[in-house]
Formats: structure tokens, sequence, C-alpha cells
């Protein structure tokens, strides 16, 4: 007891000082804002209480949307995400959060502090400008200072950090957003010079959007929701601005324009698209769906009015000829079996993509979802694993030659609606992570997803995993295809220490964790 309380001691001095409780804030209204009277003037060739959208399946689409929403905004700038991690997208994105601070837009980032330990960003310096805001969502509160104290601070209340903010949205002006499943980093944008995620990102304007900016301020007015201020013993005066903003803009002097990467992140400072992507966005009913960040408190499982998935079951259960699920980190469970053995039984055909073994960037999870691929084969579903290193004239999301893992979330009902997010199908993002999404009520758009779907699900992108052998002897392949010829693997792929991950989250039973 002793020993435990003198740990306390020590984490508690490496804490947080003591600040006012801070204030509410809200999305500010925007009608004299450029973008925002363009967007309603868009909506008003269409019927009323519908949204535009845009997919951004592309990660250079998806950063200059994001690069051109900062710089068309005029009053506000709302940012929430899981991971900011420090690269030279995120640097060019801050620095233009940077000039839009300065030109009087109210900037406020939303942060799980899940990388908030990371400083290379100095975001604590960047928030010393008056017009940006940072907020960190359920922090630890003791044992701050160093990776060390952070582990034991985590380990001592593992029941709160085991929940986490899961959300990204990007929204201009409370009119147009960005929701998906992309975080902010390089290898988010495929800038990454190792592994690069896949993804699908979703321009949304209009209502759908202004729903969005309701969920932003629910998080950021939420007891869970504290200012980056908080964990500083010393304030960041304008020296700490001033040099943590020379480090931002060095992006734009020191790199050069024959560096691939910072060229085509840089697209749009030549070729402007977001004018002309707002001119053609497809109008339809959209409804903006969000975990309530209630549920981050929950001891034990949360309430069902809390979560996000009971805002979706309708479509779920609704579903009559076609499911098509996109995870990159799929385990079914026990209740999702049901589910899916329903459907099956009901005719319901069920296509199924998510990462390989080989593919992961969490290979314990897929130690949850392996033993559910026979049961799901057997019911008649077919199911696709992402490869490590698909064909590089493969068109689904990825270019280049760097290795890539899945990262997208989606959901395609019928081939009548999509719900596109941050939300895996997983029990930590049902349970445990809270998510954000939009529902479309389109068979374009759901018709557009499921067209990039059926690219990840081609052989040379990914495995398409059979049964094989006797019914009293069913066992698992993976059929590929290199060089334009099919060939079939009786091992599953995926290095030794990979599938030693896979196993152990097996045999200790962390499923519910996952």
């Amino acid at each position: 007891m002793p020993t435990r309380l003198l740990l306390l001691a020590l984490l508690w001095l490496t804490g947080c000082a003591s600040h006012p409780v801070p204030q509410p804030s809200h999305v500010l209204p925007a009608p004299e804002s450029p973008l925002t009277r363009r967007i309603d003037a868009l909506a008003a060739d269409h019927p009323y209480g519908q949204s535009g959208f845009r997919l951004l399946s592309s990660s250079t689409d998806a950063f200059q949307a994001r690069a051109e929403m900062i710089r068309a905004a005029t009053v506000s700038l709302d940012l929430q995400y899981y991971i900011v991690e420090d690269g030279l997208s995120t640097r060019l994105l801050f620095d233009e959060l940077m000039d839009a601070a300065d030109r009087g837009v109210r900037v406020r980032l939303l942060i799980d502090d899940t990388t908030t330990g990371d400083n290379a960003l100095r975001i604590a310096d960047l928030a010393a400008h008056p017009n940006l805001e940072v907020r960190v969502f359920n922090p630890l509160h003791i044992g701050r200072a160093t990776g060390v104290t952070r582990l034991l601070g985590r380990f001592l209340n593992l029941a709160q950090q085991h929940q986490r903010m899961h959300n990204k949205l990007f929204l201009a002006d409370g009119t147009l957003a960005i929701v998906g499943g992309r975080n902010l980093g390089d290898s988010y944008f495929n800038a990454d010079r190792g592994l690069n995620f896949t993804d699908i990102d979703l321009l949304v304007a209009g209502p759908a959007a202004r729903d969005l900016g309701h969920s932003f301020d629910l998080y950021w007015n939420h007891r869970l929701s504290i200012p980056l201020e908080h964990f500083q013993w010393f304030e960041p005066g304008r020296a700490e601005l001033a040099d943590a903003r020379a480090r931002l803009s060095g992006e734009r002097t020191d790199r050069r324009d024959d560096d691939p990467r910072y060229r085509r992140l840089t697209r749009y400072r030549r070729v402007p698209a977001l004018d002309d992507w707002l001119g053609n966005l497809h109008w339809a009913r959209g409804h903006a769906y969000w975990d309530h960040p209630d549920k981050l408190l929950a001891e034990g499982v949360p309430k069902a009015h809390l979560l996000l998935t009971t805002q979706l079951a309708p479509a779920l259960e609704g579903v009559e000829d076609e499911l098509t699920l996109v995870s990159a980190y799929f385990v079914p469970t026990e209740p999702g079996m049901r589910y899916f053995t329903e459907k099956a039984h009901a005719g319901v055909e069920l296509k199924i993509l998510t990462n390989s073994l080989e593919a992961t960037d969490v290979p314990v999870v897929h130690g949850g979802y392996a033993p559910y691929r026979i049961p799901l084969l057997e019911l008649g579903a077919e199911l696709y694993e992402l490869r490590r290193q698909p064909e590089e004239d493969a068109a689904f999301s990825v270019t280049g030659s760097s290795e890539s893992a899945l990262h997208s979330k989606a959901a395609i009902f019928d081939r009548e609606r999509v719900f596109l997010g941050s939300l895996n199908f997983d029990p930590r993002s049902i349970l445990w992570n809270s998510e954000v999404g939009v529902l479309v009520d389109s068979p374009w758009l759901a018709g557009k997803v499921d067209d990039l779907t059926e690219q990840g699900m081609h052989p040379a992108v990914s495995y398409q995993v059979k049964l094989s052998g006797p019914s009293d002897n069913r066992r698992l392949v993976w059929v590929a295809e290199d060089g334009g010829k099919l060939r079939v693997l009786t091992e599953e792929p995926g290095s030794r220490w990979r599938k030693f991950n896979a196993w152990l989250a097996r045999f200790i039973g962390l499923e519910r964790m996952l």
C-alpha cells in the first residue's frame, strides 16, 4: 500500500496545473460567409432538407479538400480527430490553419488524448494564438510528463483509458464537412514512405454538415473535454508561438517541388478544385449519426440510447437483398453472427472486405476475427482480405509502391443506402470508442462506394477466402492473382510474429476489448 501511494504521489507531480473551468462555445453562425452563401444557393435548387455529397476516395483529393476548406473559411473551423501525427501533411495543414487564424477565423481543435504526448508539432505553443483553442478529450490527468509516467498513469486507470474518442470530423463555417476514416498524418494521405492506409472520406454540404456541427459542440462542451493549457505548467507566449510557426512555415521554404510528396500534397495551391467540386455535388437525404460522449463514461456496456449503432439499426434490419461491409477491423462477435445468420437465411447476399493478417496494422484484432471466418463462409458470405502489397496498377485508393493496409469503413444496404464514417464493425467501435458518420439515402452514391469496394475485392488487391475440403474437415484457402494468373494458398499469408499475436489474442480471450 505505501508503494502504491508513493507511485500515485510521483505521478501527481507530473500531472497538470490548476485552471478555471472552461467556458462552453458553439458553432458560429456564418450567414455572410461566401462558403455558406454558395452552399445555400446550391441547396435551393434541390428538394428541401437534402444535403450535397462527394466521395473523397483519393488520398490526394482528401488532403486537397481539407486544405481548400481551410482557405475558404471566413468564420470558423472545427476539427475533431482521434490521431494527429507529426509529418509533412500535418504541418502543411497546420500552416494553413494558422493563416486562417490570422485572418480572424476561429479555430477549435478537439483531439483524443492518445497522441498528445508527441510534442513534435508544438500544438500547445500554437494554441497561444488568440484564435486557436485546443481541447483534449478523455485525458490522462496524472503522469503526463514522460512516456514512462504516461504508461503508469494509464495502467492505474485502464477502464477509462480503454475508451477513446475515435471521431474524425472537419467542419468549415458550420456548413461544409468531411467525415470518414482518415486521421491527420502522412500515412492517411499516401505521404508516408513506409505504410499507407487506403480510406474513404465523404464531403458533406448543407443540413447534414450543420447536424455534424451539433455533434462537435456536444463533444467540445462535454466534461471529458479539457483545454490543453490545463496541462501546461507554463503558458506559452509570443516567442513560443513564433518559434512553433516558423517550424510550420519552413515546409513552404525548405521543400522543393521536385519532392513528389510535397508537389502532390500542394496541388491545391496550383490547381484549386473545391469550387468545381461544390458545383458538382450529389444531392440526397443524409442523416448524421454519432455516439453520445457519455458513452465513454459508462461503467460496463453502455446504454443503447448512447450508441450510434442504435441509430443505424433500422438500416441494418431493413436489408432485404445485399449487405456489403468494409471494415479495417472486423470482429462480428456472437450477436453479430446471429444477425448474419438471420439475414443469410432470409436470402441476403453478404460481402465483407477487411484486412488480411499480413496487411493489418493491429494483428491482435485479426485474432478476434479469424474464428468467425469458417462460420461466415458456411452461411454463404463472400469474404475478402486486403493484401499487404497490392499490384501497383490496382485502382483501390492506393498509388505508388509503398505498402498499404485497409483503413476504410463503410456499409452498403441493398445498393440503396450507404453509411460512411469512423465506425469499424468490431466491439471497440460499437461499445467502447465514440464514432461519427453519415447515412445517405442514394442508390447513386451507394453504387459508387460499391464500385470502389469491388475494386478492393479484386484478386490482385485482396485474397478471397474460401472453404476447401470435405464437410467434416473444412479448411481455409486464400485465392489471389499475380501476373494475371490465379493461385491458391493453403497457408494463411503473414509472418510468424503476426500469427503469434493473432493466436495470443484468441488464447487470452480479448474479443470484447478489440
